[in-house]
């Protein structure tokens, strides 16, 4: 692992403790953003271990896809899933309607930090 990579890393392990923090706080839009961003930044440290240049993107999606297909399996589509919150839980003035549900509750913040903790496991595992 280069030390580009690590300060990826850091940075999302990071986001990982603050949606822990703010889960615990029941600031549940937070724990959404800081999943999202522990995603993020973890897939471009993982871009950046080999080599590439992480794009200037946000979307999962897009990171995703420069990387191998079977990298995370059937999380995937959970993983994609967390883009929905990038936007609408960063931004009061977001479009009205671009989360259907209004502001996530505690069951989706559950999931989005369930998701972001399944997948900092595999990127753990992916540098050991």
């Amino acid at each position: 692992m280069n030390e580009s990579s690590k300060r990826w890393l850091t940075f999302a392990q990071e986001d990982l403790q603050v949606a822990r923090l703010v889960w615990e706080q029941k600031i549940y839009n937070q724990v959404c953003f800081h999943a999202q961003q522990c995603v993020e930044k973890a897939l471009k440290g993982l871009l950046v271990a080999q080599e590439e240049l992480p794009p200037r993107t946000h979307a999962i999606t897009d990171l995703l896809n420069l990387l191998p297909e079977g990298l995370f399996g059937e999380l995937r589509e959970s993983l994609m899933a967390l883009d929905d919150f990038y936007i609408p839980t960063r931004y009061p003035d977001a479009l009205p309607g671009s989360l259907p549900f209004g502001l996530p509750g505690r069951e989706q913040a559950d999931e989005a930090l369930s998701t972001a903790e399944q997948a900092w496991q595999q990127v753990q595992k992916h540098f050991k």
